[in-house]
């Protein structure tokens, strides 16, 4: 039996999904394929980061706030949503670190924490599953987190031993993929770009953080040509209003720029279970049947 291509994107937070690899789950809505959203935390520890939001907030609380935005991002992008339902971890600062508050996502069993994914892994069934890598993309623990959960339930799924109360028959995910939209070089493109447009570019900041880091480029094979949702990809993005200020970094370039300088989300072939040939253009690459 074929089953229908199915992609699902694991994601630490509501925003998340909108701010990495938006473009890529509205490209394969638009070709019929089935997208599956998973939000691991409700985000209750997040900052209200721009004005605008803050009588919702004061009305309704963080939480539901940012339950009402997860659903109006997932109906832009045209794609199905799932919460794991996990306590928002934080994003603890100091020195030394402040413990993480108990019971939240990233302070829990990891045992505690797989079963919920493993069950919908098994209910939707997707062939590709994309999510964070090692370090979490940043080091916030619930992106850490999300990245282990993450592997452990595609492992997991596929056993049928493992999990038995977690729903449907057992499910082998094909390929994983981590997210790699923010490499050095793309932030280093869309930067000398503007700079040679004498634009003020807003990356200055981020690229002195960048330095000590080493080139990442090499992680990045599979390069997915998604400029033409780029604008539906801002518009999810601008649903999360208590995350994303509209005149902020993520604004700054315009959609036509980054189409002329990086049109493409990039990604990391993590795992395959099919014959892959590097470098690839689509996250389904060697599942598609002819």
């Amino acid at each position: 039996m074929t089953h229908p291509l199915r992609l699902m994107a694991v994601h630490a937070h509501p925003d998340d999904e909108s701010s990495k690899g938006a473009a890529t789950t509205a490209k394969y809505v638009a070709e019929g394929i089935e997208v599956m959203v998973v939000t691991c935390t409700g985000g209750e520890r997040g900052d209200v980061l721009h004005s605008l939001a803050e009588d919702d907030v004061a009305a309704l609380g963080l939480a539901e706030v940012r339950r009402r935005e997860m659903a109006l991002a997932a109906q832009i992008l045209g794609v199905r949503h799932a919460w794991l339902g996990f306590e928002d971890s934080g994003y603890p600062e100091g020195d030394p670190l402040p413990p993480l508050p108990e019971g939240c996502f990233a302070a829990l069993p990891l045992d505690e924490v797989v079963g919920p994914l493993v069950a919908l892994i098994r209910e939707f069934r997707p062939q590709v599953v994309t999510t964070y890598d090692e370090h979490g993309g940043y080091p916030h623990p619930d992106h850490v987190r999300c990245h282990e959960v993450t592997m452990a339930a595609i492992d997991a799924a596929a056993d049928p031993v493992a999990f038995p109360n977690a729903g449907e028959e057992p499910w082998q995910v094909q390929k994983v993929y981590y997210n790699q939209q923010f490499s050095k070089a793309r932030v280093h493109a869309l930067h000398n770009a503007l700079v040679a447009a004498e634009i003020e570019s807003p990356y200055d900041d981020w690229i002195k953080g960048m330095e000590r880091l080493p080139d990442d480029s090499h992680r990045i094979t599979t390069r997915i040509p998604a400029a033409d949702w780029f604008e539906l990809r801002d518009q999810a993005l601008l649903a999360h209003r208590t995350q994303i200020d509209p005149e902020g970094l993520w604004f700054r370039v315009s959609p036509e720029l980054q189409r002329s300088i990086w049109p493409t989300e990039d990604f990391e072939l993590a795992r395959s279970l099919v014959p892959s040939s590097i470098p690839e253009d689509d996250l389904f690459a060697g599942l598609r049947t002819p």
